[in-house]
């Protein structure tokens, strides 16, 4: 996957600021575009005024025909305007929303820390709806400005008329602006308890949908349904209260411009009975004051969308903020000729600090009494986070590289949870290293998936659903031989057979580091298993008193603390 380079920003203005001078040019023209379409339908009643009073005056008609295709010309113009910039503006929102969502993914693939306190769920709603929402910002802008536009030629043309016409939609616009305007913050933060509340109940339902086999196992689908539909209600009425937030001040904003153009039509009226102006300077004014309405709710609508927009901006900018992602070339794994994997005065969480060397083909099990120091460890060697103290070094040693891309470089850490990516077996093992498909299947048989398989006909056989029709045993195994076919010079697994049988469980390990020592590759596998743990060339314990343990598994099993841990 080709990351884009990296969005940086500190807050929702900041990002809604970047959008737009990366989109800067499709603004223009957009924005050109869409004034000469809110321009023209401004001059309409205007061409129209005048053609009433050549008629009425008595003019010809070849005049009256001339000014009637002219309307209809400025009619040609304000379509023209309106599809160009339509077409332009939507075609610039859909990449920026595209840029924002891999930008978004880049940063979440590549550094994990990044989106810690958010589950899964979550980051599916805030990479997009929310980068939806802040990708629409050039066209609320030019909304906006167009409308801005349209109501200074429509107040030109009223001015035209007659001063007090015009004064009266001059005076009348900037008051619902700025209400509208002071309106914003609260609106916005309606919209944010909105978007959190969708964000969160999509969350949980992706979770449900995941653990639907666990929870059919032991009864829980009641209660899962009781806490989604709590979570639903809860979306609901953020929901209800932002849509009656947005009510309100569009309906307060439209009544007041209701009131204003029946007023100014009023006075028209008023004028021309008494021989102030003509039936035709009536007619345009009693055309131009209905349009009125048109550019201001169009601005005021931009203007609560705005408001989603820096709602949807806060959400999203976390995700953006920081250093760019590593390109494609930094995380493929490159050789390594010295090999190895070096820890030197490592600490991880409250263990003491330790020093380790593995060589190029060797093996060890890591065995923690304290499941939590187990995933710091793996996730200081995958680089997702620093060690306390000391550091960690793979492969060949080099100045200009720093220690987190070069443990990324040459690191594939998979994680205890499994998801399966593509509909396919094939597509599954891909991991984008454009390995022939011999390594495939050879990666399939170390996982002993050759008889499931041989079972569909073919190793790119689709599996149901995304691979729900596999056993979670199938599904465990699939993940391991993706991380073999990844032929990564560091290969780390936390826990990677423990939903597999003892008998596939010791076949399966015995497989697994006979290939790991063919291809010379440094294998860590944090764990607790047996079978895994005897194939270890070394096993380092870690138990209560947080003081790490260099042995063989044989001589482990006499200290009480390993024993217990493996053998329960």
């Amino acid at each position: 996957m080709r990351v884009l380079p990296h969005v940086r920003a500190r807050a929702p203005r900041s990002v809604l600021i970047e959008v737009l001078r990366r989109r800067r040019r499709a603004l223009a023209v957009g924005c050109l575009a869409s004034t000469v379409h809110q321009v023209c339908e401004a001059l309409v009643p205007l061409a129209i005024g005048l053609t009433v009073e050549r008629a009425v005056a008595g003019g010809d008609a070849g005049r009256t025909a001339v000014a009637l295709g002219l309307i209809l010309l400025l009619f040609a113009v304000l379509a023209t305007g309106g599809g160009v910039s339509y077409w332009v503006l939507t075609r610039a929102v859909q990449q920026e929303a595209h840029r924002l969502r891999v930008a978004a993914v880049g940063r979440i693939l590549t550094e994990p820390g990044a989106a810690a306190g958010r589950t899964p769920g979550e980051l599916l709603s805030v990479v997009t709806s929310d980068a939806a929402a802040t990708a629409r910002v050039p066209a609320l802008l030019t909304r906006v400005l167009s409308s801005v536009a349209a109501l200074a030629v429509t107040a030109v043309v009223l001015l035209r008329v007659d001063v007090v016409l015009g004064l009266c939609v001059v005076l009348a616009v900037p008051p619902l602006v700025v209400a509208v305007d002071a309106a914003g913050p609260r609106l916005e933060a309606r919209l944010r308890e909105r978007q959190q509340a969708a964000g969160l109940t999509a969350a949980l339902a992706a979770e449900l949908v995941r653990s639907l086999r666990v929870l059919r196992g032991f009864g829980g689908q009641a209660e899962a349904a009781r806490r989604y539909r709590t979570l639903s209600h809860d979306c609901l009425r953020a929901d209800v209260t932002a849509a009656r937030a947005s009510a309100l001040v569009l309906g307060a904003t439209l009544t007041a411009t209701a009131a204003v153009t029946t007023a100014v039509v009023a006075l028209a009226a008023v004028m021309a009975y008494s021989g102030r102006i003509g039936v035709a300077q009536f007619v345009t004014v009693a055309a131009t004051a209905p349009f009125v309405a048109d550019p201001v709710a169009g601005a005021m609508a931009a203007v609560q969308q705005w408001a989603a927009a820096r709602a949807s901006a806060s959400r999203l900018g976390p995700l953006l903020h920081g250093a760019p992602p590593l390109p494609r070339q930094a995380v493929t794994p490159a050789p390594a000729p010295d090999g190895g994997l070096r820890l030197r005065a490592v600490g991880v969480a409250d263990v003491v600090p330790f020093s380790l060397d593995l060589a190029q083909g060797q093996a060890l099990g890591v065995v923690a009494v304290d499941p939590a120091v187990a995933s710091a460890f793996v996730e200081v060697l995958a680089g997702d986070r620093p060690p306390r103290t000391g550091a960690v070094y793979a492969g060949r040693t080099s100045s200009d590289v720093a220690p987190t891309q070069r443990l990324r470089r040459h690191v594939l850490a998979a994680p205890h949870a499994v998801h399966l990516f593509g509909r396919t077996v094939g597509e599954m093992l891909d991991s984008g290293r454009d390995h022939p498909p011999a390594r495939h299947a050879r990666a399939l048989d170390v996982a002993a998936l050759g008889a499931v398989t041989a079972a569909r006909g073919t190793a790119a056989a689709e599996p149901a659903d995304g691979a729900t029709d596999l056993s979670g045993g199938q599904r465990q195994r699939l993940a391991l031989a993706r991380a073999v076919a990844a032929d990564a010079p560091v290969l780390v697994l936390h826990d990677p057979l423990t939903a597999v049988d003892a008998v596939t469980e010791d076949e399966v390990a015995g497989r697994l580091f006979m290939a790991r020592r063919t291809d010379g590759g440094v294998t860590v596998v944090v764990t607790s298993s047996p079978p895994l743990l005897a194939r270890c060339d070394r096993v380092l314990f870690i138990g209560h008193d947080g003081i790490p343990v260099l042995a063989t598994h044989p001589t482990l099993l006499d200290v009480p603390d390993y024993a217990e841990t493996v053998l329960r």
